[in-house]
């Protein structure tokens, strides 16, 4: 396992494979690919033309099957370089900061792309290498409400995941307070109840099952306090998160949709995703459950 001083200098493929989740996502990579411009704030820079080396790394959504060799059905190598070109010509810029910035939402438009690794380096300025390196992902852009002065301002929320003592305890109330407390929309998640349930044998039956006991056990934590509200679909999720509403999460239809959703029905992996999809500030884990590697998310434990 790599210290995090050597994952800061790895490649940007290292650093995807430690940072992917239970269910990694494939993954393309563009590696030292050179070329030239005229870019930088200093007035030395201005109208010499220096080089610069990219290095991307694009996590991908699974091409649909069968693939039949056929380029139309992957996300192409040329979408990065071409990308990298495009932004390149549109306009001299100062900082490699907003040009790795533009390459990743280029590169994310593509339908296949789910995040994305961006490194670039400027080779001339020295005996030495500058450069900047980003993380950008589809997940995060966050909900946006009205603030007091009319202007638009991003919304956070704060992922908590309750196991079943949790939810149980006498004290759920006072938790959900000191929770309130800290100012943030509230996702509550929860995991499968303590009751048996029906065994198939059959992976995607056994999964919608698993899921429904899952939003059983969301509905018995509704019952224990009325501030908690059962919601299933994104568009409820987002009214409740610009409300400042507490909300308890239904996976079924938002795991079942989703094109890159998680594979499985672990409750923290599910919390997890949920968390990195709605751009959570923390996740906050209740019990002694394990998280998953690779969180992109602040993990508490409580």
């Amino acid at each position: 396992m790599m210290t995090d001083s050597e994952l800061a200098f790895a490649h940007p493929e290292a650093r995807a494979e430690a940072s992917s989740t239970a269910d990694p996502r494939d993954r393309i990579s563009l590696r030292d690919h050179l070329v030239e411009a005229d870019i930088g704030a200093f007035q030395q820079e201005r109208g010499h033309k220096q080089r610069l080396r990219f290095n991307v790394v694009v996590e991908v959504r699974p091409a649909p099957a069968p693939l039949d060799d056929d380029v139309d059905r992957i996300l192409s190598y040329d979408k990065i370089t071409e990308a990298i070109a495009a932004e390149l010509a549109a306009e001299r810029l100062n900082l490699l900061e907003t040009l790795a910035e533009r390459v990743a939402e280029r590169v994310l438009a593509e339908p296949a792309a789910m995040r994305i690794f961006v490194r670039i380096e400027k080779l001339d300025v020295g005996p030495y290498a500058l450069g900047v390196e980003i993380v950008r992902s589809r997940a995060e852009v966050p909900v946006a409400r009205m603030g007091a002065d009319g202007a638009e301002a991003e919304v956070h929320p704060l992922v908590v995941y309750l196991d079943n003592a949790a939810i149980a305890d006498a004290r759920l109330g006072a938790r959900l307070d000191g929770l309130q407390a800290r100012g943030q929309p509230l996702i509550l998640t929860v995991g499968l109840p303590d009751l048996p349930r029906p065994v198939t044998g059959h992976k995607p039956t056994q999964r919608r099952i698993d899921l429904l006991a899952i939003e059983q056990n969301a509905w018995s934590l509704a019952a224990r306090d009325p501030r908690c509200v059962v919601v299933a679909t994104r568009t409820e999720i987002d009214w409740a998160m610009r409300r400042g509403q507490t909300v308890v999460w239904a996976p079924s239809k938002l795991v079942l949709d989703a094109v890159d959703g998680p594979q499985g029905t672990a409750p923290v992996t599910l919390a997890l995703w949920l968390a990195e999809a709605m751009a959570a500030t923390a996740i906050v884990l209740h019990g002694d459950v394990a998280v998953p590697a690779g969180s992109r998310v602040p993990v508490e434990r409580v």
